[in-house]
């Protein structure tokens, strides 16, 4: 929690988990004025918003006293989500949905339903925090450093923190399922869900052709001397530093170190060359101050589960910063987020290119 006050009226983004369904529980714990809401996403196979889904949000609000509702959000989520999803790999790049599905879904039109009827402050289950330094909100990173949260948080802005609560910021994981077995919520031991929540069996490829209802072009697989060593299966089915399902023999490990759209091509090298020292990346947000005016040391993550690289990063233009790593990264993929970080307070992010 922070220092806000509490009987304050709250949206809780309900997903069905034990993570969102403890964030309603605390916040009404602590006297605020809650409801909880499910959105309702994709109709299609899903980890998310599924009918169980919704009717475990439904059990625990009815446990907890606070009404409930489902949202339906399907055409925001196909437009900002799906389809952004779709062009990116089939530009080239490897996109992230959930930093996406953050910005443009959750604290954006979820947000702007709540305060459509009424309810100043949205929470969610994410494991990370918000603190007020001065006028400013602060993105920190939640206190369990197995579940932190923040890295797809980075695009939040100063009027989205300002309304937004993470009451699991300062918990671990272990608390959250110790306090829902304790009020016996029914979802207590409910398993996290690991995949991509519209792409549930992880096959990207088959996702992207049946949105595009056409098949992926084969393409030629390149070495580094753009030599033809093999057929790729439609390079949107590959991903930088990819070992596995390569389908080409060599004398040695091949990975996947970059891809052309244009081309149609997918070009393998050895585990050495997926190496750099630099990242651009644009589409810039910054929380913990409006314009980095000069050099700054940072650590950078560019994966979610990374642990973090100490680098220092230049503000480029309004939009874009530079990086530079004290030690080389491997398999910096165009299209993730790079976020960067002091200590653990989120400076800002942005779109690898």
């Amino acid at each position: 929690m922070d220092e806000r006050e509490s009987g304050i009226k709250v949206l809780v983004a309900m997903s069905g988990g034990v993570d969102s369904s403890v964030a309603a529980l605390v916040l009404r714990d602590g006297g605020y004025d809650c409801i909880g809401a499910t959105m309702k996403l994709f109709d299609g196979e899903s980890r998310c918003c599924s009918l169980a889904d919704v009717n475990d949000a439904r059990d625990v609000c009815f446990r907890l006293g606070i009404p409930h509702y489902v949202l339906n959000f399907k055409r925001e989520f196909a437009e900002w989500v799906i389809s952004r999803f779709v062009g990116v790999y089939l530009s080239g790049a490897t996109p992230n949905p959930c930093i996406d599905c953050n910005r443009f879904i959750k604290f954006n039109s979820l947000l702007i339903r709540a305060k459509a009827i009424d309810y100043q402050m949205l929470a969610t289950g994410h494991y990370a925090r918000i603190e007020k330094s001065g006028s400013r909100y602060l993105l920190k990173k939640g206190v369990d450093p197995t579940k932190d949260q923040s890295y797809v948080l980075y695009a939040m802005t100063q009027e989205e923190l300002s309304r937004t609560l993470f009451p699991l910021g300062g918990m671990t994981k272990e608390d959250v399922r110790a306090i829902a077995a304790a009020h016996r919520l029914i979802n207590a031991q409910k398993k996290d869900s690991q995949d991509i929540c519209f792409v549930p069996n992880g096959d990207y490829g088959a996702f992207i052709e049946a949105h595009m209802g056409t098949k992926t072009i084969p393409g030629d697989i390149l070495d580094t001397a753009d030599k033809k060593i093999g057929i790729h299966k439609g390079y949107c089915r590959y991903t930088i530093g990819q070992r596995r399902g390569l389908g080409v023999s060599a004398g040695e490990p091949l990975y996947v170190a970059a891809k052309s759209a244009r081309n149609n091509t997918v070009t393998l090298a050895p585990d050495s060359a997926l190496y750099s020292t630099t990242l651009t990346a644009n589409d810039l947000n910054l929380i913990a101050a409006d314009c980095l005016d000069r050099p700054m040391r940072v650590t950078i993550k560019t994966r979610y589960l990374q642990k973090g690289s100490p680098a220092l990063v230049t503000q480029v233009d309004e939009h874009t910063i530079r990086a530079d790593f004290d030690e080389p990264q491997r398999a910096v993929t165009p299209g993730q987020a790079a976020v960067f970080y002091d200590d653990d307070i989120v400076v800002g992010g942005g779109t690898i290119q």
